[in-house]
């Protein structure tokens, strides 16, 4: 399951300032090679049961004061420098492999390194209107004051370029993804509840235009639902909906209950990166492929015909099972795009889980034991617990429209500043 990892020091960012905050679970951060060595390529995931508490508010010019991003970007132009002299060099040395590393790392800083050189021009150009703002002329002098208010807009829209190019993307932030819902605790309300939620992420795939399609659904006599799944297909889909990952929990007063008490109920969510056939692939000689009757609705049809369809991928016991459709075909490809889901987040987990702990530092537990979010009816709020974030208007909310939107913007926001922060400490210790 894809879920998101902080550090012990949070930081979000809001209208281009940055918000530095404590929590009480470690972890780690990632991003890409080509930026920074020992950033995984894995999926970033935080575990926070308990709310952020804002401690102090960083802009984006007081991290630019920073020695730390100054040293690292010195560090990203000499690096450039170096790759590029090593192919315009006359005498060509290198090995094939060695080229290619050096195209790539080009491709890669060749943008951060064009933005930090208009910054540095921009700074110049500052300079000498500084210069101009000591004539006596009136009209020179107000000339000169428009030219700075141009260039101070124009070097924060630089820097803010720079920080966010420092944070690359991660290779399976461009998947699409398997969406699964499971009812947790509360009964038939946690169920129904499953079935809102569930709801609410087909409205969000809408909303953004994405592909929505059923994969599994196993309903409740009363109409909610036990466990569902659906494929999301679309831009960013994975990297928007990665972080909706974990137990969201609901309190309210239940359509059955008498005495209009306020109950408490879960339901998970698991948002698996569906992997494309270049980049994962399974050995059909360790699949068990079982066929059987499907059970619940469906009159003769469930009686009669072995349209269910069971995979157990047998070196790690992970299995996946479809009765979706009548056609058996079509439920063993459903099946097997569960399988694949299910065995490439495996894979990136346990990738992470190696690079965290050769770096000693602690990796959260997965997201389904993290309660991540609150739906409080009778308070009309949702609450974020991993970043201390409230917006109201419940209903709203699960339309999957702009609210939900704008809380995984905020999110996002966090996880990438404090990657960032992290990055330039980690380059610190290893100088």
């Amino acid at each position: 399951m894809a879920v998101v990892c902080f550090s012990k020091r949070l930081s979000c960012a809001v209208n281009g300032t940055l918000f530095r905050t404590i929590t009480t679970h470690p972890g780690v951060f990632r991003g890409c090679p080509a930026i920074h060595s020992t950033i995984s390529h894995a999926q970033r995931a935080f575990h926070t049961s308990q709310s952020a508490m804002v401690t102090k508010i960083l802009s984006v010019e007081e991290i630019f004061n920073k020695k730390s991003l100054h040293d690292y970007l010195k560090k990203k132009e000499m690096e450039y420098n170096s790759c590029l002299q090593s192919l315009n060099t006359e005498n060509q040395t290198l090995g094939d492999e060695d080229v290619r590393i050096n195209r790539t790392n080009l491709s890669v800083l060749g943008p951060l390194v064009q933005k930090i050189r208009e910054l540095e021009e921009k700074q110049k150009e500052l300079e000498d209107t500084q210069d101009l703002l000591k004539d006596n002329d009136p009209e020179l002098h107000e000339l000169a004051e428009s030219e700075k208010e141009a260039c101070l807009a124009a070097m924060q829209d630089l820097k803010q370029k720079i920080l966010s190019l420092l944070i690359p993307e991660e290779e399976s932030d461009m998947s699409d993804l398997v969406l699964e819902v499971t009812a947790g605790v509360g009964g038939q309300e946690a169920m129904l509840f499953t079935t809102e939620i569930f709801d609410m992420y087909q409205n969000f795939a809408a909303f953004h235009g994405w592909g929505f399609g059923i994969l599994e659904v196993t309903s409740s006599e009363l109409g909610g639902i036990r466990r569902a799944a659906a494929s999301i297909s679309g831009p960013l889909s994975y990297k928007k909906l990665k972080f909706e990952a974990g137990v969201h929990r609901v309190q309210r007063v239940p359509k059955t209950e008498s005495k209009g008490r306020i109950h408490t109920s879960t339901m998970t969510v698991a948002i698996l990166p569906q992997p494309t056939e270049i980049s994962f692939t399974i050995n059909p000689k360790d699949l068990r492929i079982e066929t059987k009757r499907a059970s619940g609705a469906g009159g003769q049809h469930v009686n009669t015909t072995d349209s269910a369809v069971r995979i157990v991928h047998l070196p790690t016991g992970t299995v996946a099972e479809c009765q979706q459709e009548r056609s058996q075909i079509k439920n063993k490809e459903t099946a097997m795009t569960l399988l694949r889901a299910k065995l490439y987040s495996a894979r990136l987990e346990e990738e992470t889980s190696k690079r965290y702990q050769a770096r000693k530092l602690q990796i959260g537990t997965k997201g389904r034991s993290e309660k991540i979010r609150t739906y409080n009816f009778s308070q009309d709020r949702i609450t974020d617990h991993r970043i201390g974030k409230t917006v109201h208007d419940v209903h709203g909310f699960l339309q999957g429209e702009e609210l939900l939107e704008e809380m995984i913007v905020f999110l996002q926001q966090f996880s990438e500043q404090e990657s960032l922060l992290d990055l330039l400490e980690d380059d610190d210790q290893n100088q």
